[in-house]
């Protein structure tokens, strides 16, 4: 394992308690954690791809940066209308 590999470790590590957050917050307050989660895991794979010399994880790393994005603000649209 290589310093790429570790780094990426201590991100997924960092999931945990983002996740616990999203769990236990009511929706529209969840979605700062889930937000957050999703930048922690694109640069996770960002760092696997660099680790492990992969391009594919690259390339993963950049469709879950715009889906996760995308998904949030349709998450938020959902909430809001059965708000109403």
């Amino acid at each position: 394992m290589n310093g790429w590999l570790w780094a990426a470790t201590a991100l997924a590590a960092a999931l945990a308690p983002l996740v616990v957050v999203c769990v236990r917050l009511p929706a529209p307050e969840s979605v700062i954690a889930s937000e957050a989660a999703g930048i922690d895991a694109v640069l996770a794979l960002l760092l696997i791809a660099q680790g492990t010399g992969r391009q594919p994880f690259g390339d993963l790393a950049l469709v879950l940066a715009v889906v996760s994005f995308v998904g949030a603000i349709a998450y938020l649209r959902f909430v809001e209308a059965f708000r109403e």
